[in-house]
């Protein structure tokens, strides 16, 4: 690691967040001409290659500079008066809990614009899907930098305009349904969880992050705590999303394109969870407690029916997508996610952060793979790309591209939770967290909790496994032609998140010793 002054931080912070913004607007620009290479479609290609890079670049150094014996601690804070008659300010600032989620953002994003410089996605001219994808990437990264809850809500609404016109304009079958039925659902939990940032901020008096979570809502009386958590909890959960309020997920993987899935998956949903872990927990503890018992039931069903939904698709002639079949697994490892955030633990919470990682790394991964899939194939259909292993008249991936379907296999295990990877210590230490919940909460519930979530982890494994079965393997027959393997700008692109995969699972400390004196900072007197 580097020494770096907290001016450095300062600085290196505010430019990973305005950086996609300023990328974006130049993007509509035309390019210099010693830049234009062979047409302007590949100039403004190349640009979002370039400004991802230097966003993920600066990331990295933040990361590097970042002083972990203070993890605990805001760093690289920035703290601005911004509309003094409200008392909302430009205050941004991260730390153990929201500096991973931070280079992930950064990451997942330059991994996309990579590989859509090779691979753009088909629909109207490139220009507008750069400035879109920056301006997504600028709104997830405010989201997890921001200390004030105005600037929050605004960030986490900045997301969505461009992510609807991703899936609306670059998307697939079935796109203009999706789009809307995204941005309806999302908008409808927004306007929900404002009212709940307005009640706690008027409440309290201030809404600067670290000052409500100092206080541990002493200044919210309890009435108003379980009012504003029930308003915030509705607007996290349909982000999250959170059984029932999923429905909306499924549809818009299914039609967005690859990096549009990758980016939904990979750090989108990761916002409904930081909200909980960022504003509910430490700034509402009483209304967190009275409504812990529901979430974690919540989400125990979200564990079962995305586990079940899965296994109804996968099964031969149910006509099962595997982009939806993967959404749907999303749903279930989510549930471990709320599960951990719903025991009140530390041991729970740092889980539940794990798995965010997690769950963005190993899906980031299945969700290209699965698009270059479609690309070789034409099809996502498990019944077409099934036909090899169970009725001898193609073959499978090990057959026909050896490297990719040992990749798919790879992402598949990943995401089963196999130890030594990373999908292993979020779900584990999630279900800990449920043997041993917090003072005050029922432990034969959460017992009964942690036993059906353990149920949840073996079907998660029956049905990856069955994925693995059925598209990947099977003998190539003669008359069976290749598909391309692995090609090099894919390479270049997934490499990282095998590698994150392993080395999170291995040594699962980098990450957890990051997390543990923060979540020990917003929990206070939580022995466990």
């Amino acid at each position: 690691m580097i020494t770096l002054n907290d001016t450095v931080l300062q600085y290196l912070l505010a430019a990973v967040v305005v950086l996609p913004l300023l990328g974006a607007g130049a993007a509509l620009l035309p390019a210099p001409p010693g830049l234009r290479g062979r047409g302007p479609e590949q100039a403004v290609l190349r640009h979002g290659v370039t400004v991802t890079g230097l966003v993920l670049a600066a990331a990295l150094v933040l990361a590097a500079g970042f002083d972990y014996d203070r993890a605990e601690d805001i760093q690289g804070g920035t703290d601005l008066s911004w509309i003094p008659a409200l008392g909302i300010r430009l205050h941004l600032g991260v730390d153990g809990i929201s500096l991973p989620l931070l280079v992930l953002t950064a990451l997942l994003t330059f991994l996309c614009a990579l590989y859509s410089y090779r691979n753009p996605p088909k629909g109207p001219s490139p220009t507008a899907f750069v400035a879109l994808l920056l301006v997504l990437e600028a709104g997830t990264l405010a989201t997890f930098a921001v200390l004030d809850l105005v600037l929050f809500f605004l960030a986490f609404e900045m997301v969505l305009i461009p992510m609807y016109f991703l899936i609306a304009r670059w998307g697939g079958e079935g796109r203009a349904r999706a789009a809307w039925k995204f941005i309806l659902y999302t908008l409808v939990g927004s306007v929900v969880m404002l009212l709940g940032l307005l009640l706690v901020g008027r409440s309290a008096g201030t809404f600067d992050m670290v000052a409500l979570a100092a206080d541990n809502g002493s200044g919210i009386s309890h009435t108003t705590q379980i009012i504003a958590v029930l308003a915030l909890g509705v607007g996290f959960a349909v982000k999250t999303p959170m059984w029932p309020l999923h429905t909306w997920l499924p549809d818009a993987h299914t039609a967005a394109p690859t990096v549009g899935s990758v980016l939904l998956a990979g750090v989108l949903l990761k916002m409904g969870t930081y909200g909980l872990v960022r504003i509910v927990l430490p700034i509402a503890p009483e209304g967190a407690a009275y409504f812990a018992p529901y979430l974690a039931a919540f989400a125990v069903v979200g564990i079962l029916y995305g586990s079940l939904a899965c296994l109804a698709l996968v099964r031969q002639g149910g006509g099962g997508d595997l982009k939806r079949l993967i959404a749907y697994s999303s749903v279930g490892h989510m549930g471990f996610v709320l599960l951990g955030i719903a025991t009140l633990t530390r041991t729970g919470v740092n889980g539940a952060l794990f798995a965010n990682i997690a769950h963005g790394l190993v899906t980031g991964l299945l969700f290209f793979l699965v698009g270059a899939l479609k690309e070789r194939t034409g099809s996502t259909d498990l019944d077409a790309l099934a036909r090899s292993a169970e009725g001898g008249r193609g073959a499978g991936l090990y057959g026909r591209a050896p490297r990719f379907g040992g990749l798919l296999a790879f992402g598949a295990v990943a995401s089963l939770g196999l130890p030594g990877l990373a999908g292993f210590w979020g779900e584990m230490l999630a279900l800990l967290g449920a043997y041993h919940p917090a003072d005050g909460l029922s432990r034969p519930a959460f017992l009964v909790f942690m036993a059906l979530g353990g149920l949840g982890t073996l079907l998660t494994a029956a049905y990856l496994l069955l994925v693995v079965r059925r598209v990947c393997m099977g003998e190539r027959q003669p008359e069976t032609a290749a598909l391309p393997d692995v090609r090099g700008y894919e390479f270049a692109a997934w490499t990282p998140l095998v590698v994150l995969t392993v080395l999170a699972g291995l040594w699962p400390a980098l990450l957890l010793g990051l997390t543990d004196p923060a979540v020990q900072n917003l929990l206070p007197g939580v022995a466990r």
